[in-house]
């Protein structure tokens, strides 16, 4: 169902989420947003962090997905230190 409200930008510019979406929304205090501009838009996209059943999953894919293209530890570790600038 959508839901249509109107609110406006602060002095401090910020824009309070009306009540009634929040509510069905379950937005709290520390709810995080990605937020994306278009021409004349700006949406909101509630982030959720995945259930533990499917972030394992994500790994188990992650994990078929290096060995495949070969990888091992030492590429990882070595990749990371590169990023850190610990070559």
């Amino acid at each position: 169902m959508t839901e249509l409200a109107t609110t406006k930008m602060s002095s401090k510019v910020q824009v309070v989420i009306p009540e009634d979406i929040r509510r069905r929304l379950d937005l709290k205090t520390g709810s995080q947003f990605v937020v994306v501009a278009g021409k004349d838009a700006v949406i909101l996209k509630t982030i959720t962090p995945p259930a533990m059943d499917e972030f394992d999953a994500l790994i188990r894919e992650a994990r078929q997905q290096a060995r495949k293209a070969g990888m091992k530890r030492s590429d990882i570790k070595k990749s990371i230190a590169t990023v850190r600038g610990r070559r």
